[in-house]
């Protein structure tokens, strides 16, 4: 059962959804435009009930299929492109200065339209599909948004499904695994304060530039010796700012960083570690720190029935040996992870080809995913909600 046909006759229309919005990037939750091109999208296609405003600017479409059912498969896109200037040099390059989809969700977005639309033709199955499109993945939890919204609930959605390009897999290749398979991305700030003075008497200041550059090598501790090491952690520290002369010791010194685990019980203990770590080494010298640990989104957590649903329908379009299904974690978040926490589900890689890197301004997503793409969305439904 491979790529369909009717999906490959509309690739050259669903290409141009997607120059459109890759033109028109939006950032966050200001994706009122892009919302709006998806609001007027489904109601073309005759979407039985379309409702806007979700999560802020959130846009979710229901399809009925051809029997009645109370079973509801959903169905996410993501609509916020990133704050980046584009070098791609392409025709269809963002309008917007300093903002592009570097992410690949306007082919998110194209790819669901075009399944949408597909499903709203053929309606081959019983009960119902929702069609999520999502502001503000990028940093700004958007999916959280559209679950505190409670239109999970509203529409009854069973089981959630996500997918993303990726870039380094191959045109045609699908890859995904059972349980953690995007981490937790949280972040930390530490500014540590001791006392200033002149370079020249050191002995009469508290230096809180040597205080961090020893915090920066004791965070690293946590990972090779506080974690199993058969079990994920990074500990990266991305940001180191004090001082403003070469002969003056600052009173205070800035470190930031991220901390990515797979693991909820890894989590809790390099929150614990950070805190502990921060506030013994500065107090044996004396000085005192300020910490804030921020908890992003939870580990993106496939399920096993959910993740062997989706691994069977990308096997059935690209075959046997192009569907891996024990693909190594990625250390990146993706909120789609707050919607896993609601329902069962899974989360899916679909190969982009070898293109620059997400979120580099040379990244493009590339058109001839798209078929690909529409194919696993219709095949899932259709098979999900066969009973």
């Amino acid at each position: 059962m491979p790529i369909l046909n009717r999906a490959a006759e509309m690739q050259a229309e669903i290409t141009g959804w997607r120059h459109h919005l890759h033109e028109n990037p939006e950032i966050l939750y200001d994706v009122f435009n892009t919302a709006a091109f998806v609001e007027e999208k489904l109601k073309s296609f005759g979407v039985d009930e379309i409702v806007t405003g979700i999560g802020r600017t959130g846009v979710v479409g229901i399809i009925r299929g051809k029997v009645d059912s109370d079973r509801v498969i959903g169905l996410r896109a993501d609509m916020d492109a990133l704050p980046v200037v584009e070098e791609t040099g392409k025709a269809w390059a963002s309008k917007t200065s300093g903002k592009m989809h570097a992410c690949g969700h306007d082919g998110h977005m194209a790819m669901l339209l075009g399944a949408a639309k597909y499903l709203a033709e053929t309606r081959n199955f019983n009960g119902s599909v929702a069609v999520i499109f999502q502001p503000a993945e990028e940093g700004g939890a958007g999916a959280l948004a559209m679950v505190q919204d409670g239109f999970i609930d509203r529409f009854g959605i069973d089981e959630v499904y996500g997918m993303h390009n990726m870039p380094g897999i191959a045109l045609g290749e699908f890859a995904i695994r059972k349980g953690g398979i995007m981490a937790a991305p949280d972040k930390f700030f530490i500014t540590v304060k001791g006392r200033g003075g002149h370079a020249a008497q050191p002995h009469s200041t508290i230096d809180p530039i040597a205080i961090a550059a020893q915090l920066v090598g004791s965070l690293q501790l946590i990972a090779s010796r506080n974690t199993d090491p058969v079990r994920s952690i990074v500990v990266s520290v991305t940001k180191f700012q004090s001082g403003s002369s070469f002969n003056i010791i600052p009173n205070e010194a800035v470190l930031a960083g991220t901390v990515r685990t797979l693991d909820e019980t890894v989590r809790d203990l390099a929150e614990k570690r950070i805190h502990q770590v921060v506030e013994g080494l500065v107090a044996a010298h004396g000085a005192t720190a300020d910490l804030e640990y921020e908890r992003a989104c939870p580990v993106t957590f496939n399920h096993a029935a959910e993740t062997d649903h989706a691994a069977a329908v990308a096997r059935q379009i690209v075959g046997d040996t192009n569907v891996n299904a024990e693909v190594d974690p990625s250390m990146a978040g993706e909120d789609f992870s707050y919607m896993l926490k609601e329902r069962p589900g899974a989360f899916i890689f679909i190969g982009n080809g070898e293109t620059a890197g997400l979120h580099n301004p040379a990244y493009d997503f590339n058109d001839e995913v798209i078929p690909y793409g529409v194919s696993y969305w219709v095949r899932l439904v259709e098979q999900r909600l066969a009973d």
